[in-house]
């Protein structure tokens, strides 16, 4: 099993998306946070600005939906370019339903969950999933500290996973760094989100490289990762 690193372009230059894209070339994913000013105190970007992004870049994106009614919306960013799609499980009115819509429109199906929600909660949907984000921040601004309290919660997500026998991605988002990402690996995570970390450094593909390695060794070594 191999780490995907997946800058964020939340703390990159928004004038300049198409050449930030570029910037890193090798990323498994561009990650992109919608943000609708309702379901976290923030405004991002919407449907025309993923069409663009998806015609500028070759890296597939990673949909962040932080947004109210993503039963409504999810669909088209599917249509604007999406590979992926995560909606958050405190905002979803019919979460099995909206999986299975996401699949069904070809792309991979994610859920978020704020620190606060606890999995176990929603362990019965996780077969419904390709991927679970678990939040190492609160949703909403780019450049906060990660939280440390999160990484039992990540444990108990991946021990989840593997009851269940599922082939599913566990991604961490907020806060992750060089400094961050091997504590991240070892609890179970093997799909990192990383904004500051990539998009501050002088050079973000280098960036990208380095958290790479770093969170491979460490999963190469983690009982977890033992039987994929």
């Amino acid at each position: 099993m191999a780490a995907q690193i997946n800058p964020s372009i939340l703390s990159a230059d928004f004038a300049r998306l198409a050449d930030e894209a570029r910037a890193v070339e090798g990323a498994d994913w561009l990650h992109v946070d919608v943000m609708d000013n309702h379901f976290v105190p923030n405004l991002t970007l919407g449907v025309p600005v993923v069409e663009s992004l998806s015609r500028a870049t070759e890296i597939p994106l990673d949909l962040h939906l932080m947004i109210e009614d993503p039963d409504r919306w999810a669909p088209q960013y599917i249509e604007a370019g999406a590979g992926s799609v995560t909606f958050h499980a405190e905002a979803a009115a019919a979460p099995v339903r909206l999986a299975r819509e996401i699949r069904a429109k070809g792309a991979r199906a994610s859920m978020a969950l704020k620190p606060a929600t606890p999995i176990e909660q929603y362990e019965d949907l996780l077969p419904e999933l390709d991927m679970v984000l678990i939040m190492t921040v609160e949703p909403g601004f780019g450049g906060q500290s990660f939280l440390d309290i999160m990484l039992p919660k990540i444990r108990r997500t991946r021990e989840l996973i593997a009851k269940h026998g599922l082939e599913m991605w566990l991604q961490v988002d907020g806060g992750v760094s060089a400094s961050t990402i091997e504590r991240c690996a070892e609890a179970g995570a093997d799909v990192f989100v990383a904004g500051s970390a990539v998009y501050g450094a002088a050079d973000p593909a280098a960036a990208v490289r380095t958290l790479r390695e770093q969170a491979d060794a460490v999963i190469a070594a983690t009982p977890w990762a033992c039987g994929h």
